[in-house]
């Protein structure tokens, strides 16, 4: 009943309001809250199409886009609207400096038939001289392995034998520092280095002597050699 009675009410309002007659009025009434829905229409008014004059730029004005003057689109209007454009079709053609670069392009990269099989064949002679010369370095390095292995098997072997008359003449000093000082010595210890210090000067010495005396020997044997033959 209270609904009703609302509803009668809001048409009655909507009557009243004839100022508004661009607006539609929806009245939804709900038995529990009675709200009220209001939605006003607006109706825009057609675009108009302008489908027998063709469009053309502009290029004094400030608003044309900056794209819209260029050559390219130029060449676009031409196109599509020919003579309608009013486009000058004679400078639409490319400059003597933009031809020289479409050429060189076009030379570049589609070259005659004759050209392409002539790169083909060069790079096919490269090939072929680079295979060559890698088979030729790889039989001179099969050639020298038979050398290189005897090479490396003596190295190896010189590398031992040193590394052992290094251990025999290490443990012989720790030895021979141990009769001298009566107890083991660290190898680091300055006792230890200054040892070997004098025992490498005597040796030093001796070798300086035993030089000396085959040197002595040898001038005195082309001496004695005439006498015993007279």
């Amino acid at each position: 009943m209270a609904a009703s009675v609302l509803c009668r009410r809001a048409a009655a309002l909507c009557r009243s309001l004839t100022g508004f007659s661009a607006s539609k009025t929806v009245l939804s009434a709900n038995s529990q809250s009675g709200v009220i829905l209001q939605t006003a229409s607006y109706n825009p008014k057609p675009l108009k199409l302008n489908l027998y004059k063709p469009y053309i730029p502009d290029k004094d004005s400030e608003r044309t886009p900056e794209w819209q003057k260029t050559a390219k689109y130029d060449r676009k209007l031409f196109g599509r609207y020919g003579t309608s454009s009013g486009i000058d079709p004679a400078s639409l053609w490319p400059t003597h400096e933009q031809l020289d670069r479409i050429v060189a392009e076009e030379k570049e990269w589609h070259p005659p038939l004759e050209v392409m099989l002539k790169n083909i064949e060069a790079k096919e002679k490269e090939q072929t001289q680079k295979r060559l010369a890698k088979e030729k370095l790889i039989a001179a390095n099969m050639a020298k392995m038979p050398k290189m292995v005897a090479d490396w098997r003596r190295e190896k072997h010189e590398t031992s034998r040193k590394a052992r008359e290094e251990k025999t003449r290490r443990a012989k000093l720790l030895a021979e520092a141990r009769e001298r000082f009566g107890y083991s010595v660290d190898p680091r210890s300055p006792k230890f280095l200054d040892m070997v210090a004098e025992i490498e000067k005597e040796e030093k010495k001796k070798k300086k002597l035993m030089k000396r005396r085959q040197k002595e020997e040898q001038t005195a044997t082309p001496a004695t050699t005439p006498a015993a033959s007279s």
